[in-house]
């Protein structure tokens, strides 16, 4: 392969690692897809190829549509809840975020709520309402009727549709809500927590199997409020909490021992938070690390 190839893909590298995360809610997943089209594009005649960027954005989808079939079983199968993996987004690892829409599209609620969807169902959506392609460019991308993409693009919006609005707090009050909560944390202000949480929080939390966590969700401002005191207790001053621009949104960022050990992102209703998702895999863990090691100060 030339370097003006390598090259060539670099350039659309940023944007099929944003395709490839919104399709498989999974960092580590999207690079390896990533790279898997870095082989393809690498063995390609050139002559064949119009427009790189869509056949590479093809080439991805496609491989991304592969491994969900796969994923899917593996999901099923994982221990206690499934969540994505964080991203931390403030330096444009997913693209540009500056509308609420272009956040929402990346946010763990909606990751979440993509789950119900099936893979070819997910692409069509992602690729819709994520990268803006007409229903004729993705029956292009797929090799599918446009009729039937209209379809598996309605179904789609309805499967994921919810009674409340995502994003209904503006992104610098969702800031301070989390900010709130991070300070109460540190301070073990207990009366605090209790004034943020709304009545019926839901506490989601991922261990995969690799750490401590509740194979259920935690309901109820009582549950929640006690879980937090006990981990107050059993980890004290070793914790070190920090907020950070996780796909798109403020979120907690804790440390312990100088090592990350989650990542929780929040979904306020008004000026209350009524869910959190708190990834503790460390496997899940790991791309978020590494962009934090490469953020870091260097001594």
């Amino acid at each position: 392969m030339t370097s003006g190839t390598a090259e060539e893909f670099t350039a659309h590298r940023p944007r099929l690692f944003g395709l490839a995360y919104r399709l498989l809610g999974s960092a580590e997943e999207a690079e390896d897809a990533v790279q898997d089209a870095y082989l393809r594009w690498s063995g390609a005649r050139r002559a064949e190829i119009g427009h790189p960027g869509a056949w590479l954005a093809k080439v991805v989808t496609n491989l991304c549509v592969n491994r969900l079939t796969s994923a899917r079983v593996q999901r099923e199968q994982y221990p206690g809840p499934w969540l994505p993996e964080p991203v931390l987004t403030q330096d444009g690892a997913l693209g540009p975020l500056e509308s609420a829409e272009q956040r929402d599209a990346v946010s763990t609620a909606l990751l979440v709520l993509l789950e119900r969807l099936t893979p070819t169902e997910r692409a069509v959506y992602v690729l819709r309402e994520a990268f803006g392609y007409s229903h004729r460019d993705i029956a292009g991308v797929l090799d599918l009727g446009e009729a039937n993409c209209r379809q598996l693009y309605r179904r789609a919006v309805q499967r994921v549709a919810t009674p409340e609005a995502r994003f209904t707090p503006a992104a610098e009050q969702r800031r301070k809500l989390v900010a709130s909560f991070v300070t109460a944390a540190r301070e073990g202000d207990l009366a605090g927590l209790e004034r943020l949480l709304a009545h019926d929080i839901v506490w989601w939390s991922d261990g995969g199997g690799r750490t401590t966590a509740a194979r259920r969700p935690l309901v109820g401002r009582e549950k929640v409020l006690r879980f937090l005191l006990g981990a107050g207790e059993r980890f004290g001053g070793d914790w070190e909490f920090t907020v950070a621009e996780v796909n798109g949104a403020a979120a907690l960022v804790t440390h312990a021992g100088g090592k990350l050990v989650c990542v929780a992102s929040f979904d306020p209703r008004g000026d209350v938070i009524a869910e959190v998702r708190v990834v503790l895999n460390p496997e899940k863990l790991a791309f978020a690390g590494r962009q934090l090691a490469a953020s870091a100060p260097r001594v």
